[in-house]
């Protein structure tokens, strides 16, 4: 992991429009400064439709920025960040690849020796639950252990930095906590950063160290909540049970309302 001074991520006025060239542009992001720490899990949340995953696109580098400035560990960035891992809602597993294939597809890109591949591909499967599953095919696994290979391919690479779009939206209650708790255990045992996209207000004030709110499209920033709760931060049952879990809860869907009602 990396033990310079500077943050993971720093962003600056960040802006984007579509469309400039033409007669009708859209402003998606209008204004947002922020900073992700090492360590650290910050959740942005916001209202359907508000620019949250355009958001996590010009962070990473798929899409280029109107304005403003993207800094990862210290310089600007000009592209897909290194030692960032990207995780989107939709698992993306090759259906002809085993899910021991599918780990360890981005370590083959990198050329690492097949062996080691291997070794680190069942150390992570057998991490998340899945020992006993590396030979199964994508059809043959349920919508939640396909989002645990997908999270241990991201993890694969080792990167320093995940950033998550809704990658648990559609997983039943049950299984999301599951996958919660894996994450978070990952994440924190190892000290890395997160940036997780997210809907679900519940997940992000249980998973992180810090809730983002944004606006209705033209995002900006309308709030952020310092999350302090005095649990085990890996327990998302113990979290949400935790007494100021709620506080937190109504707060934040009380400026989702308002904006929703403007």
């Amino acid at each position: 992991m990396a033990d310079g001074s500077d943050p993971p991520l720093v962003v600056s006025n960040l802006r984007k429009v579509f469309g400039e060239e033409t007669d009708t542009p859209s402003e998606v992001i209008a204004d947002i400064s922020l900073s992700l720490g090492h360590g650290e899990i910050v959740a942005v949340v916001g209202p359907s439709g508000c620019g949250k995953s355009t958001l996590l696109n010009l962070l990473c580098g798929l899409e280029p920025r109107t304005a403003g400035e993207v800094f990862w560990y210290g310089g600007v960035s000009t592209g897909m960040p290194k030692r960032v891992g990207y995780m989107l809602q939709k698992d993306l597993l090759l259906p002809w690849r085993t899910a021991l294939k599918n780990v360890t597809l981005g370590l083959e890109i990198h050329n690492m020796p097949s062996a080691k591949r291997t070794e680190r591909a069942h150390r992570l499967l057998d991490t998340i639950g899945l020992n006993g599953f590396e030979d199964y095919y994508p059809s043959a696994l349920s919508g939640g252990m396909r989002q645990r290979v997908a999270l241990a391919r991201t993890l694969a690479n080792e990167p320093e930095v995940l950033m998550l779009d809704e990658p648990f939206a559609a997983l039943d209650f049950q299984t999301k906590l599951v996958l919660e708790n894996d994450m978070a255990r990952l994440v924190r045992s190892q000290r890395r950063s997160l940036l997780l996209i997210t809907h679900d207000v519940e997940e992000a004030v249980s998973l992180s160290d810090r809730v983002i709110v944004l606006t209705h499209r033209p995002a900006r920033i309308r709030a952020i909540h310092e999350i302090e709760i005095d649990v085990d931060r890996t327990d998302m049952m113990a979290a949400r049970e935790s007494p100021h879990f709620n506080e937190y809860i109504r707060s934040i869907w009380s400026e989702l309302e308002v904006q929703r009602g403007t």
